[in-house]
């Protein structure tokens, strides 16, 4: 290629995102707890939509994504005209960056928080800045002090990704309200649903002007490989981000099929229901043969070991078995693996394993 084509400034410092391993080398059928996948999969109503819509392939989808944002609104209490939907999460992420950071900017995230809100502040040349937490949890202070005129925008997952820690109302609100007056906050619900009572910044984002929410329809719902997502937040914000948005950025598959998803919230209680028992029980058999975690709010836990060669070692010994987990030294915790929480068969196996793996040490 000639030296005189470059991309823009920062691109070829970005870090190339890695998802969860899929298979391991010399073993088929794996166990794939690597993703934090829904274990069940689906809604069977949306199974239904995602069959129908092969009937209007031929056809190009809506452009306002009417049905799927009145859906959305319907089942959340929300306004339709707020709700905008995307290429998962993640392209609400790249619009929030695109609109409102660029050059000699800053996008402020916790140290341990999804790897999207560097990538994404990066390719528009904004500055990352990364804050420390505090035992693996949201330190709103650490967050209020490392903002400047400069700051625009401030992600934060909650409950986070990998640790499953998250912070309460309380101190939400008290991070709304001490930002910069040109910032906005940007919660990042990915794992809001399997938060009984939880509203994911909602009533935040009711009383003030500077704060969006982001969700997927790729955990609890189930639907990770058809890639949706949605954003709410103030009417002028909203507005802005429709503006840089492809018009046919999601199929009619998509959209009919997580309009179905939404809509069937007894699959989504019967998938937080399993998913908190289990949790809790993996929790616990880990804990009493000496391998920690925090408590997690989440659909994983984060595993964590004496050090990062115990850590590298338990996921080669798991994978053996045909176990995969995720290990996160991407996210500065090389000492951990995060597991995903499957079915009671999958947590007894990992369990099991994990425990097989502690004894021969």
């Amino acid at each position: 290629m000639s030296d005189a084509i470059r991309p823009q400034p920062g691109i070829l410092d970005i870090a190339l995102y890695e998802g969860g391993k899929s298979h391991v080398a010399g073993i088929q059928n794996a166990l794939k707890l690597s993703s934090n996948e829904n274990p069940f999969g689906p809604s069977p109503k949306a199974k239904e939509a995602f069959l129908r819509s092969v009937h209007t392939l031929h056809r190009y989808p809506s452009t306002d994504h009417a049905g799927l944002r009145h859906a959305i609104a319907e089942v959340h209490g929300l306004d339709a005209d707020r709700v905008i939907c995307g290429c998962g999460s993640d392209e609400i992420i790249t619009f929030l960056c695109q609109a409102y950071a660029g050059p000699h900017t800053d996008v402020v995230f916790t140290e341990h928080g999804f790897l999207m809100y560097r990538i994404s502040a990066m390719a528009v040349g904004a500055t990352p800045v990364e804050v420390a937490e505090r035992e693996r949890t949201t330190d709103v202070d650490a967050i209020l002090a490392a903002c400047t005129p400069r700051t625009r925008l401030v992600f934060l997952a909650n409950p986070n990704n990998p640790t499953g820690t998250m912070i309460g109302q309380a101190d939400l609100a008290r991070l709304a309200a001490g930002l910069p007056p040109q910032a906005i906050l940007v919660l990042d619900g990915a794992y809001a649903e399997y938060v009984p009572g939880y509203d994911a910044g909602l009533r935040l984002i009711e009383e003030r002007s500077n704060v969006v929410m982001t969700r997927t329809f790729s955990k609890i719902y189930g639907l990770g490989g058809l890639r949706i997502g949605w954003g709410y937040g103030p009417k002028a914000i909203i507005d802005v981000l429709n503006r840089i948005r492809g018009p046919f950025n999601l199929s009619t598959t998509q959209l009919e099929t997580a309009e179905a998803a939404v809509r069937d919230q007894d699959h989504v209680a019967r998938c937080r229901a399993d998913n908190a028992r289990w949790r809790v029980w993996l929790a616990e058999a880990l804990a009493e043969i000496g391998v920690p975690s925090d408590t997690s709010m989440a659909n994983f836990i984060l595993a964590r070991f004496a050090d990062t060669e115990e850590a590298e070692a338990c996921d080669l010994y798991l994978q053996s078995q045909g176990l995969i987990v995720r290990r996160v030294a991407g996210y500065k915790l090389p000492h951990c693996l995060r597991i995903t929480i499957g079915d009671e068969a999958s947590c007894r196996r990992v369990a099991h394993a994990i425990a097989q793996f502690k004894r021969m040490r």
